[in-house]
Order: structure tokens, then sequence, then C-alpha cells
């Protein structure tokens, strides 16, 4: 065996967040996998291997800088730690025991099988995930339509960026979370960060905003509780849960009162103006402090750093989106941006900080409810008819658009009486979630393939093991539209198959024995093709160009006009908007409420997110000691003054309690929160899992649940004895 210093490096990237952040992994052992396809090295727990997180400080996203999650990624790949069986479930004890791969696919097979004859193709549901890679997601997107024929399938990234992605298309014709890389935050003048913890969500991503202010640009961060991102800011705004849609409609209208729109950008490069700009009227700014809680100077002081910067930009995450107003409250920060000139300018316009993995790559290939491969509208003819000819199927025989992720789970055992869900946990991650869980055991039959037994693999009939990160080749698209080569390492446990692999042989036992490959660049050479012509084109990415150019950002057509070959885009919108017209669209909006306010019964509003050790679910992060130890379980964050009207110290048990359930956790007590507001982070299950409490009331026009604002009330747990 070769000493660990001297084996070969094989470069890839963070299976975590939408940073992707580049590494190096060396794996010391009798074998490797450096290059796809190649035998890799199969013996885990022996000793005989050894994988190692190496920096890779030639990849410019994170400059090889890792944050705990990416340093422990290889402790799961341990076959101790993971899923190396197929499991079924015993209908006699009830119990999930180890079975062969052949039966378990029968049985799967014949599961689904069973219910379209029984209650037609779309009592069929198919659920996926925003880690899948590019390959996969566009492979599952394919199997539903053309094996299943079923209109049921949605993904887990409909929790994430849907609210961002309904606004960039209303305002600019074009979904891509940055229009920009993520190297020109540093140049711009001023950013405002909405609704987002960078220092915890993607530490890496940080620096990028240090170097903003080394270099002389100011820092807005809008959040309820002062976060260790905020600390960071010039200046803090602390609205109060399900305001912010007010708040940016309170900016603007200070923007117009005070004669500092851009007038030559609004009629040269947009539509719509005099409407968006009637409704930012509305929303005066003592009307916009009662609402939000931020005082008046604040406001104005925000307003003159975003303008007096000779450019800014506006970013947001998942606080102002996971709302059901969240399309509306993005569109509002996009006025913003128009109204200003800060938009289709260099080192200026509105970005999202995506946050799954692949979250932008995986919804552009057809995972989602309404989509085809490119970011196509699955009701569109002729998208459609292209997509048809690239799958060898007749374009009606393709269902039409179906539920989207909440009501897909909503309707499990009822309208859709099978599911096959393959990278989520929903269990945990979805919005109420004890009714989710509720729906999932009312299945006729359920089928999950995950790396783990996460909390809703254990409720399956069948389980099946598959390959993760390091022991895959395949494309991931990050939070800048960048499209990155993951490249496998060494060869999963014995007992373990890729994604590809079962979609491909679950495909061949009903009845569709081609057309679904388990080589991942063989599926890549035909997502390539039925993207081309679409809005999120790769007909012009290879492998060997992700390779050369360390990711191609799309859109990237397959050759110029000439026959060179496009250079990829990364900036959009410099020239034009993604519009018909080329112009980008002002949306009127206006404030309204949260789908649920505080009353007498639930008086404090509830927010959630995630913490720096944790992932989304912790299916994953929650089986690795070390973050374990950083963060062993759920916490409720509330101000002193909250505390000491309930009687609570710090570190006793609190009980928070909604009209959908309750969770108890201990108190975790800081002035840096507001007082009618508490915080717990949704990365655990049991009676700390903050979702038992989300209200999933939908963004009329993403469909997005409002996770961030929903109203409880506190009780103080007895004490024993």
């Amino acid at each position: 065996m070769p000493a660990p210093s001297e084996a070969p490096l094989t470069p890839t990237h963070c299976p975590y967040c939408a940073l992707q952040c580049g590494m190096n992994l060396r794996v010391a052992g009798p074998e490797r996998g450096a290059a796809p396809g190649e035998t890799g090295a199969s013996v885990r727990d022996g000793g005989t291997v050894a994988v190692e997180v190496v920096e890779r400080p030639d990849f410019p996203v994170n400059q090889g800088a890792l944050c705990g999650k990416g340093r422990t990624s290889t402790a799961l790949l341990s076959a101790s730690a993971r899923l190396t069986t197929p499991l079924l479930r015993d209908p006699a004890t009830g119990r999930l025991e180890p079975a062969g791969w052949d039966e378990a696919l029968k049985v799967l097979a014949d599961g689904l099988r069973r219910t379209r004859a029984t209650h037609g193709p779309d009592a069929v549901g198919v659920f996926g995930g925003g880690g899948l890679t590019n390959e996969k997601a566009y492979a599952l997107g394919k199997f539903a339509r053309v094996v299943l024929g079923t209109s049921q399938i949605d993904y887990n990234g409909r929790f994430c960026m849907s609210s961002a992605a309904a606004a960039h298309q209303r305002a600019f014709g074009l979904d891509r979370g940055l229009p920009f890389p993520l190297a020109d935050v540093p140049r711009t003048g001023c950013v405002v960060l909405v609704g987002s913890n960078l220092a915890e969500t993607m530490p890496p991503a940080l620096r990028y905003l240090t170097e903003l202010r080394e270099n002389g640009g100011r820092l807005i961060v809008v959040d309820p509780r002062r976060t260790r991102t905020a600390e960071q800011a010039d200046l803090h705004l602390s609205p109060r849960p399900g305001t912010d849609l007010a708040l940016a409609l309170g900016l603007l209208h200070l923007v117009v009162s005070q004669g500092r729109t851009d007038e030559e950008f609004i009629a040269a490069r947009t539509s719509g103006w005099p409407e968006a700009r009637a409704a930012a009227m509305a929303h005066w700014p003592e009307l916009v402090e009662r609402i939000t809680g931020v005082p008046v100077p604040q406001l104005r002081e925000a307003v003159r750093m975003f303008c007096d910067a000779p450019s800014a930009m506006v970013l947001t995450a998942r606080g102002p989106e996971q709302q059901s107003k969240g399309t509306d409250t993005v569109g509002a920060w996009i006025n913003l941006c128009l109204a200003t000139g800060r938009a289709g300018r260099p080192l200026s316009g509105y970005g999202c900080l995506t946050g799954q993995g692949n979250g932008q790559g995986g919804r552009e290939h057809g995972q989602k409810a309404d989509q085809l491969p490119g970011y196509r509208k699955l009701d569109d003819p002729a998208a459609r008819a292209h997509v048809a000819r690239v799958w060898g199927v007749e374009a009606d025989t393709l269902p039409g658009p179906g539920r989207s992720a909440y009501e897909l789970l909503d309707a499990l055992g009822t309208d859709v009486r099978a599911l096959l869900l393959m990278g989520s946990n929903p269990v945990v991650s979805a919005p109420r979630a004890a009714h989710v869980e509720e729906r999932l055991r009312s299945l006729d039959f359920l089928a999950v393939a995950d790396v783990v037994l996460s909390e809703t693999a254990r409720l399956a009939d069948v389980v099946l093991p598959v390959t993760q990160w390091a022991e895959e080749t395949g494309t991931l698209t990050n939070l800048e539209g960048r499209v990155l080569l993951r490249r496998r390492a060494l060869a999963p446990p014995p007992g373990v198959r890729g994604d590809l692999d079962v979609l491909g042989a679950l495909a061949g036992l009903l009845g569709h024995a081609k057309g679904f490959p388990a080589e991942p660049r063989e599926v890549f050479e035909e997502l390539r093709r039925a993207s081309e012509g679409g809005a999120a084109d790769y007909s012009g990415i290879s492998y060997e160009r992700i390779a050369r150019e360390d990711g191609v950002f799309w859109p990237c057509p397959r050759e110029e006009p000439g026959g060179t070959p496009h250079p990829g885009t990364p900036r959009l919108f410099l020239d034009r908007f993604a519009t018909p017209d080329g112009r980008a669209r002002f949306v009127a909006v206006a404030h309204r409420p949260a789908a649920e306010e505080t009353d007498a019964e639930y008086p404090v509003v509830l927010t959630t997110g995630r913490v720096v050790a944790q992932y989304q679910s912790g299916a994953q992060t929650r089986r690795v000691a070390e973050l374990n130890a950083a963060a062993p379980g759920p916490f409720v964050e509330l101000h002193p003054r909250l505390a000491a009207r309930l009687g609570v110290a710090e570190g006793e048990q609190v009980a928070v309690v909604s009209r959908r359930g309750r969770a108890v956790a201990p108190a975790r007590i800081t002035p840096g929160i507001r007082a009618d507001t508490v915080f717990m982070p949704f990365h655990w299950p049991g009676e700390g899992r903050a979702n038992t409490l989300t209200n999933p009331a939908l963004d009329p026009v993403s469909r997005m649940p409002e996770f961030k604002v929903c109203a409880v009330r506190l009780e103080a747990v007895e004490r024993d004895g």
C-alpha cells in the first residue's frame, strides 16, 4: 500500500451546499478509483483503505477553504456508517430485513406495476432531491414520465429556492441563482443580504463579504436574529419575520421620494414601472416601521448606503423566500434593483443564494412537477416535441404538470398510493411534518433509495442502498450557474449500486430495456441534446471542458455563430434580459400579512433555519461524531425578556406549540433575537422536530410552504422531581 502522502489525488467537490467547494480526495489502499469508470477500492472498515480530504486551492469558488462538514465528509464512506444491502419489510413481523438486489427490485417493480394497474399512472408518485446530480435528476424525470407515465413528480428543492426562481422568471425571463460569479461580490460597492446567515450555512463564502468591506464596500444584513453574519454588517436591519416584503417596498418608497431612481435605465431597459412605483408609494416609512419594527432612520440609512455606492447587489436566501408571499417578496427586492439601475450592469444585480448541493441543476432538468430538461415548460408544445424526439417517444404520451412537493406529499395515501423517493427525508424536512409522516405511513407502497437509513427510509417497504458522492461521477451546478464535475475516487462497498443503475434495472423490469444507461457520461450526453435550445442550454458543455475550465457557466450552446465554441455565460443580462422584448419586468406588489399571524393564544413568531455543524434534515451529518459534538441536538433560541416572562433559564426544556403540534428542546437565551420571535434549527427528528410546528401555507406562484413564519406559544416544561 502506498503511504497516504504518496497516493494520487482525485479533484472533486464537497457533497453538501450549493457552493460546491472544490476539494481533493486521497485514497490510500490496494486499489483506487481516480477516473470515471475505473475500478476502485472496495474494502473499507478492515483498515486497508483510507480516504482523506485534501485542500484544493486552485478551485476559484473556495480557494481551498472548507467548513467542518466538508472536512469530515469522508466519515460516511465507511461501510459501518451507511446502508450496504437492500431491505424489505417482512409482512409477518413488520420489520425491515436484509434482501438481495434481484428480490428487492422485483418487489419494487411489482409494487409500482400493481398500483398503476389498479389505480392508474398518477397513483404512482416520484419524489426527488436537490442533492442528486444533473444526470440523476434528468434520468428520474425521464423515468417518471416515460416508464411510469405519471405526472406526479416533484422534489425537495421546491422547499428551497422556488420563490426566487419564480420571481427571476417573472422579472428577467430566466432563473439562475446568481447572474454573476461570486468573484464579483467583493468588487461591488454595497451588498444587501436578506435572510441569509452565510457564516453558518456556507462558511467559505463569508470571505467574499469580508473582502467586500476590506475593499471599502458596505454590507447591509436583513435578519430578525443578530447572527454571526449580521455581526459583520455595517448596518443590521432586524424586521419581524414575514415582513420582508413591506421592508423592500418601504425602501423603494424612499428611493422614489428622494429622487434616487435611475430614470434612464428604467426607460431603456424595463417595463411596468408606473404600476410598481404606485404600489411602493403606498408603503410610507412610518407605516413600514409599524409593520416591520425597523426604525425609519435605519430605513433611510439603508437607502443612503445602497444608492451612494457606484454599484450594488441584493442577495436573498431562505428568509424572504420561504413565505406564503415569497415570490412577491423577492419581486419587491428585484424592483429595488431595477428602479436604481442595479441590474444588467457590471457588479450589480439581484441574486439568490441557492441552498442545496445541486439546487440549481436539480431544478433545470426535469424532476420538477412542471418542467422538462433545459428548463423547458412541460405545457409548451414545442418543448414537449423537442424532448420527446430525444427520448424516442410521442409527445402526446408525456403527462402534463403535476402537484408541487407539499401537495404531492399531502396527497399520499389518497390520490397517490405508491411513492418512489430518492435523496430526500421529508419526515424531518417537510412542513407540518407529523402530518407528512402520517401520509407516508398511509401509502400502499413506499420505496426509498438512500445512502443511510433515514427517518423516511425507516417507513419504507423497500430500501435500496445507493452510492455516495466520492463513489460516483456526475455533474452538479452550483449557485453561480457553474456546471461542475464530481469525480469518482473509489468504488462503493459490496452491495451498493448507483442511482442510475437502479433506475435502469427498474426500467427494464417495467418493460423499458433501453433508454436508461448506468454510465453517467452517456446520460450527460443525452441531457446535452435534451437541453439544447432551452433556457438552461448545456449542449456546449462536456466533461472534458468542465475539467479543463474549472466549470462552465450556462447557458452554453453547442457553438457560436461561425462555428466557434461558445465560451459559457458567467454574467447574464448585460446586453438584454431574457424576456421576449429584452426588458426586465417590474411587478407591482403590496405587503400582505403572513398566512398565520400571532394572536392571544399563539402570541410569538417561530422562524427556523440551520446551524453550522448540521445540514438539512441531518440524515448524514447527524452520523458524524465531530459534527454531533459541535451541534448535538435541537434548541429554542429566545430573548431574555421572553425567557423571564416564561420563567425559563438557559438549558431548561421549553415546549413550543403551534396549531399543528408541539416540540420540546432546551432554551438558548440570547439578546441577539427579537423579543417577539423564537428560532429553532430543523435538523433533528423526534420531540425536537421544528417542522412539526411549521405552516404548509403555500405561495400561490411558487408553491413554497411558509417555513419561516408561524404563530406559536411557549410553555415551560416541568422539572423532574
